[in-house]
């Protein structure tokens, strides 16, 4: 049998949702919006073959002849409720001292002797400067024509989008079809600080034309056999063509006294392959500075007994024993001869 309410009663739990849910808006105000949000995105559009699932790509990926004019589109999302105006462009795609990777400046800096790269590739057309209305979504989309002179292999790029001072760099991975060499040098080995604080310093030299993923192997030989090393680890360095690094590996493995050489071995996908080496010294500190002072104190000692020994050596008389005169004409004097006067005939 169903429940029956009266109207009183209804009426009455109507009045208390109204007077808590009025409580629960003094109670709990609106979260403010952060005030860093950037507004806008820049990715690469969906809808073609390179696409993840879901319709995402985390970059682009262009591939052509030289004399090739590629095509694709970036998608540009405007998330704020005013107008937005993004510029675009492409850049050169290069390799920091320490392995990051960045993009060459729109106005190039005074002195820097650098060639124009792939980032000269691009044309955006009518739309390198895009307004983008509030909430909305636009799709831009550019070409890349390869120079007929262009060389084989990677040419790493980006497009940039930019607005009021912010920019954001979406990845370009732009391969010129050809021969392909994966090759490198590893250089300048050093070792670095002392027992947990040690460091392997060294250098990595793309001599090929195709972007490297390194891995490196640390082996370390001593005077009393072989030395625990860092085993075989991936670099995290994604290594541009042409582009020098200079990097360095924790070696909390290092002995507290020995003679090693370090060997420190690089491989990368396409068979590169290549070595590098050094040798250090290792001694503790405290124990090398009571050494010193102990041989400086031997040194001394070894010094003021030299000078004792040539201190009590006896002095010579005159040379004919006779009485004590000399060239004073005084009776029993005599004169001693020269001791280089040796003629054999007898006095």
């Amino acid at each position: 049998m169903p429940v029956l309410h009266s109207p009183r009663r209804d009426v009455r739990r109507l009045l208390l949702l109204v007077l808590l849910a009025a409580a629960a808006l003094h109670t709990v105000p609106a979260a403010p919006a952060a005030a860093d949000e950037p507004g806008w995105t820049a990715e690469p559009a969906a809808g073609t073959a390179a696409a993840r699932p879901g319709g995402t790509r985390p970059y682009f990926y262009l591939e052509g002849a030289p004399a090739a004019v590629l095509e694709d589109r970036l998608a540009l999302t405007n998330t704020t409720d005013r107008e937005r105006t993004v510029t675009l462009r492409g850049a050169d795609a290069y390799n920091t001292a320490d392995g990051a990777l960045a993009v060459r400046p729109a106005t190039p800096v005074p002195g820097a002797a650098s060639a124009p790269g792939a980032g000269s590739w691009f044309s955006f057309g009518a739309g390198a400067t895009v307004r983008i209305p509030p909430r909305t979504r636009a799709v831009v989309p550019f070409t890349v024509t390869v120079p007929p002179t262009s060389s084989p292999g990677d040419h790493p790029a980006a497009v940039i989008a930019a607005e009021a001072g912010r920019e954001v760099g979406v990845r370009v991975h732009l391969r010129v079809g050809g021969p392909t060499l994966a090759a490198l040098t590893v250089e300048d080995v050093a070792v670095r600080g002392r027992g947990a604080a040690s460091v392997v310093a060294y250098t990595l030299v793309n001599r090929g034309n195709v972007a490297l993923a390194p891995e490196l192997d640390i082996r370390a030989e001593g005077v009393f056999g072989e030395v625990p090393g860092r085993g075989p680890r991936a670099v995290p360095v994604e290594l541009l063509p042409g582009q020098r690094v200079e990097l360095t590996e924790p070696w909390p493995g290092a002995p507290a006294l020995d003679r090693v050489r370090v060997t420190v071995t690089v491989t990368a996908p396409g068979g590169a392959r290549a070595a590098g080496a050094a040798s250090a010294w290792f001694l503790p500190w405290r124990a090398a500075g009571w050494t010193g002072l102990g041989l400086l104190g031997l040194g001394g000692t070894a010094l003021g007994a030299l000078f004792l020994v040539r201190g009590r050596r006896p002095r010579r008389g005159p040379a004919d024993g006779g009485s004590d005169g000399g060239p004073s004409g005084r009776p029993g004097a005599t004169t001693p001869a020269p001791e280089h006067e040796l003629t054999g005939a007898s006095r």
